[in-house]
């Protein structure tokens, strides 16, 4: 229990952890109706009385703690308040079963509308950095990571993709049951469900659902992701999730969305000025969804050092190495407002694409002070010290600290607490 994030202060309740959720769900495409069974297992952090659980835009309709009918609820606009029918005390678990139903839609944020989001034929979910409780129960913090079990009823003629190892689908008459299990620890905003008229097949060790009319060209788009994956992992480390799986939808995204051992494209990335956004996505598995933040005012360490992958996989695979690609990205930042310190970006810039760009400047900073093999050893220490945990950017201080000692120390400061942009080192002789 760390407090309330301040960038999502209306979000998550900090008296309880969750340790797993439970979820049962049908939808109707066409109707875009949505009916849940969601069993929230938590243990008290501290003494309670009483919990909170985010909602938004879906009705409950019966609420159990621990299978007690006594249980009283009281719902607003966006959340739950379960009054407990006895104390829980600290260290104790117990379980939260909603019943809820409606017809699920994004939620207007600061960031846009985000959340469960219909598509012409299908749906996806696009949760950062608060639209999960646009379709399930939960305590929608960063920090608050557990484990899934989802389930998903729908039409038959319908394939579903969502967090977590898929087990073969059920028919049910018209309908199709599909179930997936996770066991890795993971944030609420990275749990994820897409629906759609999807068809399966294989590249490499990832799974890609694509509509029939673009399977063949998402197999070609999607070729280099076996690659990918063992490009970094020899830089950051084994893959760190239980699945990859891909989607594709027909509908134009305006950008890709990764979720835990997921992402999702659409057809308008099928472009090569959006060819770096596939090393991106799949870096997040890596970057963000093993190593993930507890505040989202460090979220330069999932952005940055995706972005600074898609540099490592366009040096690997024969395009532009990474200093040239730095070089370049430098000169754009300079002529860009110096009004940004990503290390405090604050809510509304959190996700700017100076955060992107400069956190991975930041590494290649890093990199051409360091040395080659000493920088790559340390983003590898990083990616197994925080595997499937949280961390901070004074973590990343800390090791960067026994790495470098007190001038890469102080060079990170400068990268990440100052607003004006720094130049960057001239490049290490060494490998």
């Amino acid at each position: 229990m760390i407090g309330p994030d301040p960038y999502t202060p209306r979000s998550g309740d900090d008296s309880y952890d969750v340790v797993s959720y439970d979820l049962d769900l049908r939808y109707r495409v066409r109707t875009n109706r949505l009916e849940g069974r969601a069993v929230v297992n938590a243990v008290a952090a501290e003494r309670l009385r009483a919990a909170r659980l985010d909602l938004v835009g879906l009705r409950a309709s019966r609420v159990r703690v621990d299978g007690d009918p006594r249980t009283r609820f009281a719902q607003d606009a966006a959340s739950l308040r379960v009054t407990l029918p006895r104390v829980v005390e600290p260290g104790e678990e117990f379980s939260i079963e909603v019943r809820y139903a409606g017809a699920p839609g994004p939620r207007r944020s600061t960031w846009g509308a985000i959340g469960w989001e219909e598509l012409e034929d299908g749906v996806l979910v696009a949760s950062q950095p608060i639209g999960a409780p646009t379709w399930f129960p939960c305590n929608d913090r960063p920090d608050d990571r557990a484990r899934y079990r989802i389930a998903v009823t729908t039409d038959d003629d319908y394939a579903v993709a969502a967090t977590g190892v898929a087990r073969p689908p059920v028919r049910e008459g018209g309908l199709t049951r599909w179930e997936f299990v996770s066991g890795v620890p993971t944030a609420t905003y990275l749990a994820a469900v897409h629906i759609g008229p999807y068809r399966e097949s294989a590249i490499g060790r990832a799974r890609l659902l694509a509509p029939p009319q673009l399977a063949s060209a998402a197999r070609r788009w999607f070729a280099d992701v076996p690659r990918m994956l063992e490009t970094f992992e020899q830089a950051f480390g084994p893959y760190p999730q239980e699945h990859c799986t891909i989607v594709v939808t027909p509908d134009e995204l305006e950008i890709p969305l990764e979720a835990q051992g997921l992402a999702v494209f659409g057809a308008n990335h099928f472009v090569p000025e959006a060819e770096r956004l596939v090393p991106h996505e799949l870096a997040h598995q890596w970057f963000g969804n093993s190593v993930g933040v507890e505040k989202w005012r460090d979220i330069w360490l999932n952005e940055g050092f995706a972005c600074f992958a898609e540099w490592v996989w366009s040096e690997a695979s024969g395009g532009p190495g990474i200093a040239a690609l730095a070089d370049r990205h430098h000169a754009r930042l300079r002529a860009l407002p110096q009004d940004l310190v990503i290390s405090e970006p604050g809510p509304r810039l959190m996700f700017d694409d100076r955060v992107y760009k400069r956190g991975a400047l930041t590494l290649e900073a890093l990199r051409r002070t360091l040395g080659g093999d000493a920088f790559g050893a340390l983003l590898r220490a990083w990616v197994q010290q925080h595997r499937h945990g949280l961390t901070t950017t004074d973590s990343f201080r800390e090791l960067v600290g026994r790495t470098g000692g007190a001038d890469a120390t102080a060079l990170l400061s400068e990268w990440l607490d100052k607003a004006p942009l720094p130049e960057l080192p001239a490049p290490s002789s060494s490998p």
